[in-house]
């Protein structure tokens, strides 16, 4: 899984002619900081741009389709800018546990870039992105069963997923262009310890009486007393 570094900024552009000629490549566009100003409004794109050595520091952008990841693969621990999830666990209408892997398609607005780099920075990612994405998974599937959910309503889980998530991330210069489902497993109880799903259709679901009085005898409740 590669860094943000690689994937949406790039530290570093091409300077010719002694730092007066900045190179865009193809697929990205690059904002420019005025020592004097701060961030610039307009942005430049693919090609050749004069600047003022030292006074203008260019950061390019990719202004490509790029690929959120969410999987078991991804360690953010290790990077949180990275452009990607670990697992997330959400819980289903019926109280069931599931583990979702998924990728949501994502392409920044570069006519507000200057924007997104003024107000948010570079680590978008685990300001804006990966928060929203995390709480916008568990709000859809919190109205779908599980039976349902790993057949009959996962196209329109996708759906919703994909429309919470632009109404989002929008406002934030974050265009989401689609949301595909790449595994919805399902998880007896403990989100750490994945069950087959034939297992836990064998349980039943738990009735909003059972889990408050479990709550209350695993301490999470006081008891009432008369």
């Amino acid at each position: 899984m590669a860094s943000i570094d690689n994937l949406l900024v790039s530290l570093f552009v091409d300077e010719i002619v002694g730092g007066f000629i900045v190179t865009v490549p193809p697929g990205h566009v690059g904002c420019i900081y005025d020592i004097f100003r701060g961030v610039v409004k307009n942005v430049w794109y693919p090609g050749m741009h004069f600047k003022i050595p030292i006074i203008h520091r260019v950061k390019l952008f990719n202004a490509q389709l790029i690929e959120y990841t969410i999987s078991k693969d991804v360690i953010v621990k290790d990077n949180k800018e990275i452009m990607g999830d670990e697992v997330i666990h959400a819980v289903t209408a019926d109280n069931r546990f599931v583990a979702v892997e998924a990728t949501v398609l994502i392409k920044l607005d570069t006519e507000r870039l200057p924007e997104i780099w003024q107000n948010i920075g570079e680590n978008f990612v685990s300001k804006v992105v990966r928060p929203v994405t995390r709480s916008r998974i568990r709000k859809v599937l919190t109205n779908h069963t599980l039976v349902k959910s790993l057949s009959t309503d996962r196209s329109e889980i996708e759906d919703e997923i994909k429309n919470e998530l632009r109404e989002s991330l929008t406002p934030h210069g974050l265009f989401v262009d689609n949301f595909y489902l790449s595994s919805l497993t399902p998880v007896d109880g403990n989100p750490g310890e994945i069950t087959d799903l034939t297992i836990i259709e064998q349980i039943p679901p738990k009735t909003p009486q059972q889990i408050v009085e479990n709550r209350i005898i695993s301490g999470n409740m006081n008891r009432s007393s008369n």
